[in-house]
């Protein structure tokens, strides 16, 4: 039999194997196998993950978690993924309008991841400009006029308090900190960060905020707080604001407490967000909005929004005034100047106020129009 010939194009060959051919080939080498996956945890793929409820036939036994009542149905929310019951009013902070999308009860969201933000990123968040400029320590413009206010008397002195620059976290690690919970509560609100007012286009116009046609009159910024208020605004565009810091409180929600201690008559931050006619938002129920000019004409009053555009002063609660424990708890105050003819709306302490302490203000002013009895 004539030997078997072998193909160039090929491993394989043919051998004589108990009287009988088989074919044999090359031996393969085993292919690497893949890297095995890194798997989420399931915690967090449950925190990602969307919630299936059950529908029920029938609602009307729902009562509300809080409070145990089925009244009001109208203000009942049901959460999307427990099923369970809660008004509007009852919540804390309250909630003043039917969230649009899912809504998740208080103890259902407790465990939602923040988002975190780099130092890089916290940077451009705020747009804070970099300075090569090492002397950062400002004095301040009382300290000019120490010696001449001395020879005044001592009753003077106290009538006209003047406004105090606010003395940030000497730690450039805190205060990345500091902005980073400022950041992540903005992010959450779906809002960006403004430390001035902003006008749209659709609302108000610049024009229309002139604090000479307020009605009985607008006290003036004194030259001396004005340059206080310009001290303050240099530092913050460094990124050196009042030692604050914005943190999540299962029952208020959002609230900013101090951290660090800040002085009687400090200087914290200005109310900003964008500026409407009253007359537009007579129908808004946003809960944060703040007097900015009340006009001899109605129809020229203005209003600031901080629903889309803000700052710290956004997550600053209020106090239910209809009780002594809520007023005790008032350590700031909003004031309105006319600032160059415009009107502004600042935040100032009230008293001194001790590192932890949390910050509270009355909603109301002098106008006592909005509810505050469900505070805390």
């Amino acid at each position: 039999m004539a030997p078997a010939t072998s193909s160039s194009s090929s491993a394989k060959r043919l051998i004589r194997f108990s009287g009988s051919l088989r074919r044999t080939e090359a031996p393969r080498r085993p292919s690497p196998s893949p890297p095995p996956k890194k798997l989420k945890p399931m915690v967090e793929v449950m925190e990602k993950a969307r919630h299936a409820v059950v529908e029920r036939v029938d609602y009307s036994d729902v009562s509300c978690q809080q409070c145990g009542s089925g009244d009001s149905a109208d203000e009942l929310l049901l959460c999307d993924k427990c099923d369970k019951g809660f008004h509007m009013k009852c919540l804390r902070p309250i909630v003043v309008r039917v969230p649009i999308g899912s809504w998740l009860c208080p103890k259902c969201s407790g465990r939602r991841r923040v988002r975190s933000f780099s130092q890089k990123k916290i940077i451009d968040f705020f747009r804070i400009q970099k300075c090569t400029d090492k002397k950062n320590k400002f004095s301040s413009p009382q300290d000019s006029r120490k010696r001449r206010r001395r020879s005044g008397s001592l009753v003077l002195q106290k009538k006209r308090r003047r406004l105090l620059p606010f003395v940030p976290t000497e730690d450039p690690a805190q205060r990345l900190k500091q902005m980073g919970s400022l950041a992540s509560a903005l992010t959450a609100l779906h809002m960006e960060f403004s430390d001035d007012l902003s006008y749209m286009p659709g609302m108000a116009p610049r024009s229309a905020n002139q604090a000479k046609i307020e009605n009985g009159g607008m006290q003036v910024l004194s030259k001396e707080d004005t340059d206080t208020l310009e001290q303050c605004s240099a530092m913050c565009k460094k990124g050196e604001w009042a030692p604050l810091i914005v943190v999540f409180d299962s029952c208020e929600g959002y609230t900013v407490e101090a951290d660090g201690p800040i002085k009687d008559m400090t200087f914290i931050a200005e109310y900003t967000g964008d500026v409407d006619y009253i007359k537009n938002r007579e129908h808004d129920d946003c809960d944060s909005m703040m007097t900015l000019l009340l006009a001899n004409d109605p129809s020229k009053s203005l209003v600031i929004c901080p629903d889309k555009r803000g700052n710290i002063v956004r997550f600053i609660n209020g106090i239910n005034n209809h009780t002594l424990e809520g007023r005790k708890k008032q350590n700031c105050k909003c004031v309105r100047y006319s600032v160059n003819g415009e009107c502004r709306v600042f935040l100032v302490a009230t008293r001194d106020i001790a590192k932890g302490e949390r910050l509270y203000y009355d909603y109301n002013g002098y106008e006592h129009e909005y509810p505050t009895h469900h505070f805390v």
